[in-house]
């Protein structure tokens, strides 16, 4: 019984967590601005780069990485302490996911948010670090490269994903950072890339059509 409260209680805590809209309230403290109606009305750091652009592309600059920073965090900080309290690698993954899905459908906003790619990074690296280091580079080299974040983003994720399938097969990993050896089954993390994939459903019909835009540094040509 203890085990399934503590279970139980961790979830819920994933999930509040996740659901702390820190890009949201970035803007509004020191934008006076409501996130949620600017750009894609997200409140990941492309969205917050939208709103500080026309006041300094420096703080705009800033204010995106450091949302980043904090957004990645939620998810690092309720795997890691999943793990100090001995929870088991199941219940691991499941805080992940439900760190992501509070951070995409904050009931802070009304069950808006943001698309959930920092924090998916931030669980994924405490968990299997390997994939998830060479998913964040892909996604900065390709972010580099084309300068359009949903690209890149969606990369990034997708790249991670197929190399869990990948890594632990060709190098002998540790148990504690091998997916086969945690829990033998990719689901979990084929479930994040879904709901990315969810996310960012109206930024890929626009990459279809050669619509999405580049994240520039002048307010007149961001969409």
């Amino acid at each position: 019984m203890f085990d399934l409260n503590i279970n139980l209680l961790f979830y819920i805590f994933a999930y509040i967590v996740g659901s702390i809209p820190f890009g949201a309230v970035l803007v509004k403290i020191f934008a006076n601005k409501n996130l949620l109606k600017i750009g894609s009305k997200s409140t990941g750091a492309t969205n917050v780069y939208r709103a500080f652009v026309d006041i300094s592309v420096k703080k705009a600059k800033f204010f995106s990485i450091l949302t980043i920073i904090f957004d990645a965090t939620k998810g690092f900080v309720v795997v890691i302490c999943a793990k100090l309290f001995g929870l088991s690698f199941e219940s691991q993954y499941a805080i992940a996911i439900l760190a992501i899905l509070g951070h995409c459908y904050s009931p802070f906003l009304g069950f808006n948010g943001g698309k959930g790619v920092a924090t998916a990074i931030g669980s994924v690296i405490s968990l299997i670090p390997i994939e998830g280091v060479c998913g964040l580079i892909i996604w900065a080299i390709i972010g580099k490269i084309f300068k359009i974040s949903s690209l890149s983003s969606l990369i990034g994720v997708i790249s991670g994903i197929i190399l869990t399938f990948i890594i632990p097969n060709i190098i002998e990993l540790p148990a504690s950072i091998d997916i086969n050896q945690q829990i033998n089954t990719h689901v979990p993390i084929v479930i994040i890339g879904v709901i990315i994939i969810n996310t960012h459903w109206e930024n890929i019909k626009r990459l279809l059509k050669k619509e999405e835009k580049q994240i520039l540094e002048t307010k007149t040509t961001i969409n």
